[in-house]
């Protein structure tokens, strides 16, 4: 509920507290004296209204805060995720928005800035103004599918619907991914397993490289190395005077010599053990080359694995890396990881286009059972509409509830059929499958003929601001314990009613009452005298010729004679006083009378 409005500097208004009633709150007063700005300036509070032009003269800055008490948690994580604000636990919010004379504006909540989409978001949440066509929720035509449903208690199979709905959405949007990368995944899989094949035949072993260009200097240069290892084991062991014989030689003279002089013992040894060491690296020199036999067929082989080889780097490392052939081997691992997940995501297109037929099969079954259950309701609330319609002076009115099924909708859109498909097809964003959104299989479009011979139009497209207000109460009574708005707006929904009309509309005002909190401006003293807080707002004039607005809580005799003013006019007799009293008595006694019978209102 609002529990507290404050004003500063708009319009003729330069400092203004209103504090309201958590049941039915009426404002009075004569006209032009200010009563819708104070309304306007709910509306500019809640970014429902621009204000446009609307700063008192002379002021550089105008202010409108509201003081809301809300007790539903739901309500609270609601207008949370409106404004990306934790706001807890806590009971009151404290809503401002500040004008600026450059024609600028702020808005904050507890506090902390706002955005004016979010402001506007958590105004739709709060309040629920009649009078201006374009802040009325029941206008739009995805509201009303929320009433119905509602109403006929089919949310169950609604968010079931809407939970289907975006399963499917996402797996479309990823089968949509998969078709447009199609093509270049088909060309990628292709290059990356004909490589794949390129590098399993060739059978490469990690390390092999480096032993093929050794095997290969050596079969490319056998001949020099067998004649001149040849010469070198001649020189060591066969030739004339070779360096072994001469070595044992001069060991067997020092050998000789040390027994003379025993100094040359340990060099005569040394030179001995290295005359036997060279020994042994002749022999195996003579075997190295007794084994080296030319065999030109693995000269041929190992020149073509070790081209093979070098090919492989060059092409998948590059050439003169340093990486060589580990890395070839590496990237054969990592493009056989690539081709798996090719290979799987062809799968996964096959599955999510599965997944998708067998969730629109789902969405047809709940679909075709929400649109059942809508018009059972619809058949229910329709009758209802029309006894409260009889009740607030409407009784010709005829009232429909009409249903489209989207493809029907988008067809006639196409065609140029009908104007209201194509309003239809903006405001809901109709495709043209056929989910095309998470409401449900078709739109819904409250209908209304006012008087007798006239056509059924739309409720939105209704020209008369009384007959709009009347037709939301009608609703706003039927469909009251379902609806999560905490505060009700009426804004002179007496507009072209009489007296006895007055006293019906003030009573159903007071039973809506009972649930929400409702704000209405009226002329009618049999509305007025239901109120559980009458307000009066009067214009005065100072001294300066400067106009001000003021708001007044009537009370006792000072509400008795406002009533009386509103009856007789500004010449009050004792009889108009009396009336007023009498009025006043009863609309009180039955506002209570009926209130004791209202369900317990609704924490909001």
């Amino acid at each position: 509920m609002l529990r507290e409005l404050h004003i500063q500097n708009l319009a003729v208004i330069q400092d203004l507290t209103v504090e309201l009633d958590p049941g039915l709150n009426c404002f009075t007063g004569q006209t032009g004296a200010g009563k819708s700005l104070v309304i306007g300036a709910l509306e500019i509070l809640l970014g429902l209204r621009q204000p446009t032009d609307m700063l008192r003269k002379g002021a550089a800055e105008g202010r409108v805060s509201g003081v809301f008490q809300i007790r539903s948690a739901n309500l609270r994580q609601e207008i949370a995720h409106a404004t990306d604000l934790p706001l807890e636990e806590e009971s009151e919010l404290l809503i401002s928005r500040r004008l600026f004379e450059s024609g600028r504006t702020s808005a904050s909540l507890n506090g902390n800035p706002i955005t004016g989409a979010m402001l506007k978001q958590v105004g739709e949440i709060l309040v629920d103004v009649h009078g201006q066509h374009d802040a009325q929720y029941l206008l739009k035509p995805a509201n009303q599918l929320a009433v119905i449903d509602e109403f006929g208690g089919s949310s169950g199979l609604r968010q079931q619907f809407a939970d289907l709905y975006h399963q499917r959405q996402t797996l479309t949007g990823q089968q949509k991914e998969l078709t447009a990368s199609r093509t270049l995944r088909r060309q990628q899989l292709e290059l990356y397993e004909f490589q794949a094949k390129e590098i399993d035949a060739a059978e490469l072993v990690d390390g092999e490289y480096d032993t093929l260009v050794s095997r290969n200097r050596v079969l490319a240069n056998l001949e020099k190395i067998k004649r001149t290892a040849g010469a070198a084991y001649g020189t060591l062991y066969e030739e004339e005077g070779a360096v072994i014989s001469r070595l044992k030689t001069t060991a067997a003279v020092l050998l000789e010599l040390a027994e003379l002089d025993e100094g040359l013992t340990g060099l005569a040894g040394q030179i001995r053990e290295a005359a036997l060491s060279l020994d042994d690296a002749a022999f195996s020199l003579r075997r190295y080359v007794d084994h080296l036999d030319l065999d030109p067929d693995e000269l041929a082989e190992n020149t073509e694995r070790l081209n093979l080889v070098t090919r492989m780097i060059d092409k998948y490392v590059g050439r003169g890396s340093h990486g060589g052939l580990s890395e070839v081997i590496a990237y054969r691992a990592q493009i056989g990881r690539q081709i798996d997940g090719l290979r799987a995501q062809d799968q996964d297109y096959s599955t999510i286009a599965e997944q998708i037929a067998d969730l629109e099969k789902q969405l047809r079954d709940v679909g075709a059972k929400l649109t059942a259950a809508r018009k059972k309701a619809a058949a229910k609330l329709a009758p209802l509409v029309h006894e409260q319609l009889a009740d607030l002076g409407m009784k010709e009115a005829r009232f429909l509830i009409e249903f489209q099924p989207l493809q029907v909708l988008e067809e006639a859109a196409k065609g140029g059929k009908a104007a209201r498909a194509v309003d239809a097809l903006a405001e809901m964003r109709v495709g043209a499958a056929d989910f095309s959104t998470a409401s449900g299989m078709e739109s819904v479009e409250f209908m209304i003929a006012p008087n007798p011979g006239q056509p059924a139009r739309p409720l939105r497209r209704i020209a008369s601001g009384g007959e709009l207000s009347r037709v939301m109460l009608a609703l706003k009574s039927i469909t009251a314990q379902a609806d999560r708005v905490s505060v009700l707006v009426f804004d002179e929904i007496d507009a072209n009613v009489g007296g006895r009309l007055g006293t019906i509309i003030g009573e159903k005002l007071r039973d809506l009452a009972g649930i929400h909190q409702v704000l209405c401006i009226t002329h009618l003293a049999q509305i007025a005298a239901f109120a559980d807080r009458h307000l009066t707002i009067r214009k005065n004039i100072t001294g300066g010729a400067e106009t001000a607005t003021t708001v007044a809580v009537m009370a006792g005799d000072e509400r008795v004679r406002e009533l009386a003013e509103m009856t007789a006019g500004t010449a009050i007799t004792p009889t108009a006083v009396a009336q007023a009293r009498e009025l006043l008595q009863t609309g009180q006694q039955r506002g209570g009378r009926e209130r004791g019978k209202t369900k317990p209102p609704t924490k909001r």
